[in-house]
């Protein structure tokens, strides 16, 4: 038979591990801040220093960077209530930035793919660079350009991962994209150095891609349907 004393001690008991548990969520989320801020104040000195690096003029410089920073901000307020970004989003976001929407001559196709919020950031990152080069010198900035980008999980040379690939066709394509200077910094040695990323790029009279492979695991993210 339950006394009251009992239920008193068991009411405690359930009040605790109450108070713990949200004790428990408050420290995790704020790890997980404190690591994200970290990672983002690494990302942002690495392309100040890169920026100042590639770019010819002063004025160029402040553009660049601008734009840069703002494209990690958007990678930021993508970050959804489960604590992830989607990779379509991502894209969207970025080519909306320029006026661009899906259509016949921007082809967006592959699952529904969630980034870790840091990797979001450097994959942002990535994809302006694309995304402006194709603006500015590639081919969304002519007509009768078109861009298709497609992303897929499948087994690589290292196992499980993740690949991006983004074409561009038509138009009037530079055979010096203007992502040689900083946008291959961040699409080899950036996304190299912190995902582990291969990066294929090639290109030619009306043509242009990019291959990046990235490693699946629990610091890039997930497929949505996981």
């Amino acid at each position: 038979m339950t006394t009251d004393s009992d239920a008193d001690l068991l009411a405690g008991l359930v009040r605790d591990n109450r108070r713990l548990r949200r004790l428990l969520n408050q420290q995790n989320a704020s790890s997980e801040l404190r690591h994200r801020l970290r990672n983002t104040l690494a990302l942002l000195r690495a392309v100040i220093r890169e920026s100042a690096h590639t770019e010819r003029d002063l004025s160029s410089y402040v553009d660049h960077l601008g734009d840069r920073l703002d494209a990690i901000s958007r990678a930021q307020a993508q970050v959804d209530q489960y604590g992830e970004v989607s990779l379509r989003t991502l894209l969207l976001e970025e080519l909306i930035r320029y006026g661009k929407h899906e259509d016949d001559t921007l082809v967006l196709s592959g699952p529904d793919f969630r980034l870790h919020p840091s990797s979001g950031q450097i994959v942002g990152l990535a994809l302006h660079e694309l995304a402006i080069n194709a603006v500015e010198y590639g081919a969304l900035g002519h007509n009768g350009g078109r861009v298709e980008v497609e992303w897929q999980v499948a087994d690589m040379d290292r196992g499980p991962g993740l690949t991006l690939v983004w074409r561009e066709f038509g138009g009037t394509i530079s055979t010096d994209p203007a992502c040689r200077g900083f946008g291959t910094k961040v699409l080899t040695h950036i996304l190299a150095y912190n995902l582990s990323a291969e990066t294929a790029i090639t290109f030619g009279p009306g043509e242009f891609n990019c291959t990046i492979k990235l490693p699946l695991n629990e610091h890039l993210g997930r497929l949505a349907t996981e």
